[in-house]
C-alpha cells in the first residue's frame, strides 16, 4: 500500500533524526500489513509497541542534551500522522507518549523532568496516560512527607504495556487536581484491560484502579503546575494537535485504500458507459471532493503545527494573547480534520462498491477509529469557541480541552 507521506521530508542536519524518520516510514508500512487483523483482535499491540521501543522513536521529541533526537513538534506530529495512515491506534499511543513527556516539561520543574527524559531515552520507557481530568473518582490522601492516590480512572490510553504513567487525583479539600508521574508497576496500580470499543481498538484506553498508591512529593507536578501559565497552557493544544494529525492521517490512509481498490478491484456500473470504475463521472466527482477535503485539512493542520512550534520556542515569554491565537488555529484544524475525515472514511464505499464491504478488508475501521476518537471532546464546543472568536473577538479560555 502506497501511503501519502507527511508534508516535506523534515530533513535536517541531524543524521540520527533523518534515520529515525526513515525508520518511522518503514514501521508504518509494516504496521499497515496487519492493521485489519489487529483491529479485529483488539487488545494490546505488544509486538508493535516493542518495535517502537526498539526504533528509538520514543526519544523523538526529547532534546539532544538529554540523549534524544531533538525533533521539533512539527516533525513529531508528522510521525503521528504517518503512523495514523497505517494504524491510528498505534499513532494514538505514540502521540500520547510524547504528550506525557511534554506534560512533565510544562507542568514540572527542570530538576524533576530532566532525569525523566534522560531515563526515557536510556531505558526506552513508553509513557501512558491516566490523567483524565473529567473523571474525578480518584482522590488524594495526604500523609506526612508523601501522598496517596485511591480510586478509578477511565479512558487511560496506552496504560497497558507502559513503563511510566501520568496520573491525576482530586484533592477534595482544595478542589484542585494533583498530577503525578510514577512507574506503572508501582504497588496498588491495577490495569483492567477492559477496553472493547468499536474503534481505536488497540489503544488500551480502558480503566485503571489506584489502591492507596504511594506518591512521593518529587513526583507531583506542582511548579508551575497544570494550566498555570500561558506556557503551561500549551499542553491541551498539543493534545488537540495530536488528534488533528491522527484524523488527517486516518483520512489519508482511507483515501489510499479506496484509491487502490477503485483502480484494481471495483467494477463500473452498467449504466456508466465506461469500461473502468475509475472513469465513472460520479466516482471521479467523489474523488474530487475527497481531495478538496484532504487539501483543506492539510493546510490547516500544518499551519496550526507551525504556530504551535513558534509558541513552544517562546518558552516562559509566551503571552496569553499569543497562546490564544494558537488555540484558534488548533481548534480550526481540529474541526476541519474531524469533519473531512469522517466524511471521507464513511463515503469511501461509494467509490469502491459492494465488493469493498467484505469483512476481511475491514475498510470500515477508518471511520470507526475516527468516529471513536472524535468524540473525545465535542466538536460543537470547538465551534462555539470559534464563534466567540469570529464574532466577539474572544479567545478560547484555557482548559484541558482547549
Amino acid at each position: 500500500m502506497t501511503l501519502i507521506p507527511p508534508p516535506e521530508a523534515h530533513t535536517s542536519q541531524n543524521p540520527a533524526l533523518n534515520q529515525a524518520l526513515q525508520t518511522a516510514d518503514t514501521l508504518a508500512r509494516q504496521f499497515a500489513t496487519t492493521a485489519a487483523q489487529r483491529d479485529l483482535a483488539g487488545g494490546t499491540p505488544k509486538a508493535e509497541r516493542d518495535a517502537l521501543r526498539a526504533s528509538g522513536l520514543l526519544a523523538l521529541s526529547v532534546p539532544t542534551e538529554f540523549g534524544g533526537l531533538g525533533a521539533d513538534w512539527r516533525t513529531t506530529l508528522g510521525v503521528v500522522r504517518r503512523l495514523a495512515q497505517a494504524d491510528s491506534s498505534l499513532a494514538h499511543v505514540f502521540g500520547f507518549h510524547h504528550l506525557m513527556l511534554a506534560t512533565v516539561r510544562l507542568f514540572a520543574e527542570p530538576a524533576q523532568w530532566q532525569p525523566w527524559l534522560s531515563q526515557t531515552v536510556q531505558q526506552r520507557w513508553f509513557w501512558g496516560n491516566a490523567l483524565n481530568p473529567l473523571d474525578k473518582r480518584t482522590t488524594v490522601q495526604h500523609h506526612t512527607g508523601w501522598h496517596s492516590f485511591s480510586g478509578r480512572k477511565s479512558f487511560c490510553s496506552g496504560s497497558a504495556d507502559s513503563d511510566m504513567l501520568i496520573a491525576s487525583a482530586l484533592d477534595e479539600a482544595s478542589g484542585k487536581l494533583l498530577i503525578a508521574a510514577l512507574p506503572t508497576a508501582r504497588a496498588g496500580i491495577t490495569l483492567h484491560g477492559d477496553w472493547d470499543n468499536m474503534g481505536q481498538r488497540q489503544t488500551d484506553s480502558g480503566s485503571v484502579t489506584f489502591d492507596q498508591v504511594r506518591i512521593e512529593v518529587h513526583e507531583l507536578l506542582l511548579k508551575p503546575g497544570p494550566l498555570s501559565t500561558p506556557q503551561a497552557c500549551l499542553r491541551p493544544l498539543l493534545a488537540q494537535l495530536i488528534f488533528s494529525h491522527m484524523f488527517l492521517g486516518v483520512a489519508e490512509g482511507a483515501f489510499e485504500e479506496a484509491r487502490r481498490f477503485t483502480r484494481t478491484e471495483s467494477r463500473p456500473w452498467f449504466k456508466s458507459g465506461v469500461s473502468e470504475a475509475g472513469q465513472d463521472p460520479y466516482v471521479l466527482a467523489h474523488y474530487g471532493e475527497f481531495w478538496v477535503g484532504l487539501e483543506s485539512s492539510r493546510l490547516l493542520v500544518e499551519r496550526a503545527a507551525a504556530l504551535f512550534d513558534a509558541a513552544w520556542q517562546q518558552g516562559d515569554q509566551l503571552t496569553a494573547e499569543q497562546r490564544g491565537q494558537v488555540a484558534v488555529a488548533v481548534s480550526t484544524a481540529k474541526v476541519a480534520s474531524s469533519r473531512h475525515g469522517l466524511d471521507l472514511s464513511s463515503r469511501l464505499f461509494e467509490v469502491t462498491g459492494a465488493r469493498a464491504t467484505q469483512g476481511a478488508l475491514r475498510l470500515d475501521r477508518f471511520w470507526r477509529n475516527l468516529r471513536t476518537q472524535s468524540l473525545h471532546d465535542p466538536i460543537d464546543y470547538k465551534l462555539n469557541e470559534l464563534g466567540q472568536w469570529a464574532l466577539n473577538e474572544q479567545l478560547p479560555p484555557p482548559s484541558f480541552y482547549s
